[in-house]
């Protein structure tokens, strides 16, 4: 019964995911929990959030405890040339702690440092994911543009079938000629062939983003169908009015920036190596020692033999502790200190480039991304010019067929010419509208539909 139950639950979860039909907003989420890029990094940045929580023990002290067993064994020789066998053992326990107290705030710059190399690899992440959160609009905008094409291919297969089976009939009275049968019969299965193109490219877009999802299940995959309207407005924006919110919000300028500060916190850090280190010490511990052939430990003053304690005993009477202070002073370590603060710099002059160049690449996506949406936007103004235009034509060319004053050739080009025109409004539709979108990114505006 369980069995079956587990079965049928497995069952219903895989229709409901079937039926299900995703928006862009559940796509992008999806993509961000579950893409194989973002979980990597995002494992580098704990690995980073471990290396400050190492960074910021280093203050706490060190502690370790010793225990040592040695036994020696064979002949042995005293003073007076008497040889005699010298088998012991010994055992020592000992607690030790060290704590740093000076190197001119060592550990506090390489926790700044490992501050920002931490905000550096979230920023990472952040760019990670918007990268992403665009292939996916992108890949989504492209799945609508073959929707809307599969459906103007559709529309003009129903008019190459309507004209097809009108040819069929007047060829078969006799009032027109078997070449407008053969036309029309030609133009009907360009038609179809057209829908099973659009249909095709529609699964494959389909696909594309069921692999940017990294969707196992994909074959039963589908999205919501969005409404675009034809009446879209210019940008809004221009690259002027965005750049400076590009440059606050981009998060590679951000972790670019992290990493100019990580840099000059590792000149720092490299720097303290010039100071003293200063540290200090405290410990305790005790021994235990047995001889193991005679089990004395020695004689008295009068030389009488002073036989050797318990284990327990000596550990009590041999308790000891200790306590030290210890400087170690840089006096001459070959210039090697001197290098690496040169190579510490150089390596913040390579973080400052970057940066620059974050900067610059920013503000060239911002324009290329303006361009891109004047062009588009005007692309698609033209096209609906265009679209008007060929529908005119098609309606006349559908009067004058029907008057018997253009032949079916006419007709055909005119129905083709409208079908291109309109699958070029779409096309140059959905380009603007993910300029315009990328555009409205820049400026901070969350990507929708």
């Amino acid at each position: 019964m369980k069995k079956s139950a587990a079965v049928l639950l497995v069952l219903f979860s895989v229709t409901a995911f079937s039926q299900k039909k995703w928006t862009l907003q559940e796509c992008v989420n999806y993509a961000l929990e579950n893409n194989l890029t973002v979980i990597q990094n995002t494992l580098n940045t704990r690995i980073q959030d471990k290396s400050l929580e190492i960074a910021k023990r280093e203050y706490l002290p060190s502690v370790s405890g010793n225990i040592s067993n040695s036994a020696s064994f064979g002949q042995g020789r005293d003073i007076f040339g008497t040889t005699d066998r010298n088998d012991n053992f010994n055992n020592n326990a000992s607690v030790g702690a060290d704590i740093l107290l000076f190197n001119n705030g060592r550990l506090e710059k390489n926790i700044r440092r490992t501050e920002f190399e931490v905000a550096a690899t979230k920023y990472d992440t952040e760019r990670i994911k918007n990268d992403i959160s665009l292939q996916i609009a992108q890949q989504y905008l492209s799945v609508l543009l073959n929707r809307e094409i599969a459906k103007i291919s559709a529309s003009a297969l129903e008019n190459a079938e309507r004209l097809y089976q009108r040819a069929k009939i007047t060829t078969d009275v006799g009032t027109t000629a078997r070449t407008v049968l053969a036309e029309a019969e030609a133009a009907l299965a360009r038609e179809k062939q057209n829908v099973e193109t659009a249909r095709i490219n529609t699964n494959r877009s389909l696909f594309a983003l069921a692999m940017l999802l990294q969707l196992e299940e994909y074959k039963n995959f589908d999205i919501q169908d969005v409404p675009v309207d034809d009446t879209l407005g210019a940008p809004l924006f221009t690259a002027e009015n965005i750049i400076e919110k590009a440059y606050e919000n981009q998060p590679q300028i951000k972790a670019a920036e992290s990493r100019v500060q990580a840099a000059e916190a590792q000149t720092q850090v490299t720097e303290t190596a010039f100071w003293p280190v200063v540290s200090a010490s405290a410990g305790i511990g005790t021994s235990y020692f047995n001889s193991l052939v005679t089990n004395y430990a020695g004689a008295d003053i009068n030389g009488n033999p002073i036989r050797e304690s318990g284990f327990f005993k000596q550990y009590k009477d041999n308790f000891g502790q200790q306590l030290g202070l210890s400087a170690n002073i840089p006096i001459f370590n070959k210039g090697i200190t001197k290098l690496q603060v040169e190579q510490a710099k150089i390596n913040e002059d390579i973080a400052k480039t970057t940066f620059r160049q974050q900067r610059q690449q920013v503000l060239q996506n911002v324009q290329q991304a303006q361009f891109d949406a004047e062009s588009n936007f005007a692309a698609f103004s033209a096209a609906r010019e265009a679209e008007r235009s060929a529908e005119l034509a098609l309606n006349f060319a559908e009067k004058s067929f029907a008057a018997g004053r253009s032949t079916v050739y006419d007709l055909n080009a005119a129905r083709n010419n409208y079908a291109n025109a309109q699958g070029s409004v779409a096309q140059a539709k959905y380009n603007y509208l993910f300029s315009l979108k990328l555009l409205n990114f820049y400026a901070g505006i969350p990507l929708s539909l």
